[in-house]
Formats: C-alpha cells, structure tokens, sequence
C-alpha cells in the first residue's frame, strides 16, 4: 500500500480523533452522573456557604474559593482557585488543586492521616505505638548527638564560624511563611549552614 505524505496526515488525525471521542458517553454510569449531579447541588447558596481565602502551601498567595455545607457536617465540600484573584486568575497548582484533601481526606471523609507516632527501630520489620513526648526526645537527643559530633567552633584560618555541616534541612511549602521564618531560624541557631526549601527546588 502506497501512502502519501497528505495522505498519512488525514488518516493520523481520523485516528486520534477516533480514539479521542469513542469512549464519549460510555464512561459515565448512572450512579456516578447522580453523584456528580448531586455534587454539583451541594455547591447551590441554599447548601453551602462560599469562602474565599489563600492557599497555604507556599508564598504565592493564590486565591481561593470554599463552599461550606450550611447543614448536616458544616465542612468543607469543594475548593477552587478564585477567578477574581489578582495572583491566580482562578488557576491552582497541582497542590493548591488538591488542598481540600489537606482537611477532609481523598474521599469526602475526615481525614485518615496517622495520628500516632509510629517507630520502625534500625533493621525492625514492624512499627511500634509511640508517645509524642517519647518522639519529640528521641528527635532533640539524636539532632543533639550529631550537632556535637561535628560542630565547628573555628576554621582551618582560626576564624570563629560556630556551624554545623553534618546536618541540611529542607523546608516544606506546606507551611506558611511565619512558620518557614521560625524554622529557618531555629535551624540557623542550632548552626546549620545547608538549608534549602522545597519551593525554591
């Protein structure tokens, strides 16, 4: 079969847009439309109530818009980047677009997040139920342990530098910038001279 360059560009779109439009109107059972529908009502004034706030997740300052159920759990139904929002337009990032997750979990429910602090000890092969205060010593006596073991007064030139370059710390862009601030000090106080942040990477 002989083909012609024109040719294998009509038959190359025909194909994808075969594949593209085929699965229309198959994909959609009759319970998941109900339940989209039913989503969608929730989202009325007379069911819920609309917010606007700012995504938490890094210094960008996106806007937001929450619809709150008025009845029944009173939390949180739908978030969505806010249209009028000088920053954002109404566009989220992959995490601003996922932030309702952040309080109500993958399925609409409280969130299922571990609430204990679980331990796996060096080469276990099963996790242990721990304490906060047991977690929080562990944590301050091991970051101790290694500031000590190679922390720096002075340089190879005599000069006072008091860091520690055993340890590197990388912020989360799940916190806010009063948060980032504090830590980024605390990290800087213990002497720590690598200290980086997941927005800026």
């Amino acid at each position: 079969m002989s083909l012609t360059r024109r040719g294998f560009i009509k038959l190359s779109a025909a194909a994808a847009l075969t594949s593209a439009f085929s699965g229309l109107g198959l994909a959609a059972k009759p319970q998941t439309a109900k339940a989209a529908v039913d989503r969608i009502a929730q989202l009325k004034p007379e069911w819920s109530k609309q917010t606007t706030t700012v995504c938490c997740f890094c210094a960008v300052g996106c806007g937001l818009i929450v619809n709150t159920a008025l009845t029944g759990t009173k939390r949180a139904l739908n978030v969505e980047g806010d249209p009028d929002h000088p920053i954002n337009g109404g566009t989220l990032c992959p995490k601003g677009g996922s932030i309702w997750q952040l309080s109500e979990g993958s399925e609409g429910q409280p969130n299922p997040r571990i609430q204990k602090v679980l331990y796996r000890k060096p080469y276990g092969t099963g996790w242990e139920e721990k304490s906060w205060d047991w977690a929080l010593d562990k944590i301050a006596r091991r970051v101790k342990t290694d500031r000590d073991a190679a922390f720096q007064v002075k340089n190879a030139k005599g000069q006072v530098v008091n860091r520690c370059e055993n340890i590197a710390h990388i912020g989360s862009s799940a916190l806010d910038n009063e948060e980032c601030w504090t830590l980024q000090a605390l990290m800087r106080s213990l002497g720590l001279t690598y200290i980086e942040h997941q927005a800026r990477l």
